[in-house]
């Protein structure tokens, strides 16, 4: 039996990215917790920015935040939906001094990566904040 509201592929398509990130993460930290000093720390510094300091148990809990997000996401639960946006905000806070560096210093790989990293958490901003997929959320929320 088809759902009477399939999910839009925009909401699939997040999902699966923060899901990624997620399975990236805990793929990460479970080889440094097995193996220490096999995988660099810095493997995840375009996800973590700093936070992959505090060791492989921060690469679980970025992990399992983004694993929850996605799972939200799926669900239609309209709490992930704003963490989603955070999420991707900050990634774009984040993001800036790096590129911001990148122009100073003529870096053209960290400028295209960076500013591609910023562009992409700009658009699931802007989606998971349009009017129509935020009343899908709200719908679903009052349907349960």
């Amino acid at each position: 039996m088809l759902p009477l509201n399939p999910l839009p592929t925009g909401i699939r398509a997040i999902a699966a990215l923060f899901g990624l990130c997620g399975a990236y993460l805990a793929s990460l930290a479970a080889i440094m917790l097995v193996s220490p000093g096999v995988v660099s720390m810095t493997a995840a510094a375009p996800l973590l920015f700093g936070l992959e300091l505090a060791g492989p148990y921060m690469f679980l809990l970025i992990a399992v935040a983004a694993g929850a997000i996605a799972w939200g996401l799926l669900r239609l639960n309209n709490i992930m939906r704003h963490a989603a946006i955070l999420a991707a905000c900050a990634g774009v806070v984040m993001l800036i001094p790096s590129v911001s560096g990148a122009v100073v210093a003529v870096r053209l790989r960290g400028l295209v990566f960076g500013g591609l990293g910023i562009i992409i958490r700009v658009i699931v901003a802007w989606y998971l904040s349009q009017e129509h997929i935020a009343e899908m959320f709200k719908s679903r929320r009052t349907a349960s």
